[in-house]
């Protein structure tokens, strides 16, 4: 499977460029899936999936001008027969994973049980990934919460370290998740973005030291392309790589 790990969608045509040439041909010919779950536990979740889905987001993944684009809600999928859904799956030329609560995506993976069939897709296949979708594809991924979450959805652990945004008025939590194990790197996405304010290179140089894996912090404007095992980076922003 191909991979193109983004912090916010295809944001200029470097990136672009790189979704055409994991697809082999162009968006136009190719049928994608687009998985929205990740999204769900913010406010306001409902009404910003169906701008993802309707590609009126700001950031543009839905809304490149595919060929087809199915719906893939993870939640619904324990309860249906894998039958109905399995084979729409490995069809697919691109799955495309929204952002939201990277635990929140990786807990439905594998509850769904895609995080299983992931590994088994033709090797043509490819994974887009938006933020936490981005985040969701590695072994292990950092994020920071005000109140982690606890139960089914993680974390795997807690740590015991508060970050602070630049204005010192929200304190958060590291929390260190499990993802899908696709690649043996973690991503760090929105870094230095206005709306993302504890995502600083200094925040994200304390994170990624906390995770055992090399880990990627990348703006906007910066994706990670993986084909045949070589990772590229794609950027016209900013990005570091930080090693254990």
């Amino acid at each position: 499977m191909r991979l193109l790990l983004t912090s916010s969608g295809i944001k200029n045509s470097s990136i672009r460029d790189a979704l055409v040439d994991l697809l082999g041909k162009p968006i136009a010919e190719s049928n994608a899936l687009f998985i929205p779950t990740a999204i769900y536990p913010f406010p306001g979740g409902q009404g910003g999936a169906w701008q993802a889905i309707s590609g009126k987001a700001p950031s543009p993944l839905a809304g490149l001008g595919w060929k087809s684009l199915g719906i893939l809600e993870l939640s619904v999928l324990p309860s249906i027969e894998k039958a109905a859904w399995v084979p729409t799956v490995r069809d697919a030329d691109a799955l495309l994973f929204w952002g939201g609560d990277p635990l929140f995506l990786a807990n439905w993976m594998r509850r769904s049980g895609l995080t299983d069939l992931l590994p088994t897709l033709r090797s043509e296949a490819v994974y887009v990934g938006v933020s936490a979708g981005a985040m969701a594809a590695s072994s292990t991924f950092v994020e920071t919460y005000v109140e982690p979450p606890r139960g089914k959805d993680g974390p795997l652990k807690s740590e015991d370290v508060v970050f602070t945004t630049p204005q010192g008025d929200v304190d958060r939590i590291l929390v260190t998740g499990q993802g899908a194990g696709l690649v043996d790197f973690a991503i760090i996405p929105h870094l230095d973005h206005l709306d993302h304010l504890d995502a600083s290179l200094e925040n994200a140089e304390k994170w990624a030291a906390r995770n055992p894996a090399p880990t990627y912090a990348i703006d906007d404007q910066t994706a990670i392309k993986v084909s045949d095992g070589i990772v590229e980076v794609v950027s016209e922003g900013r990005w570091k790589l930080f090693t254990p």
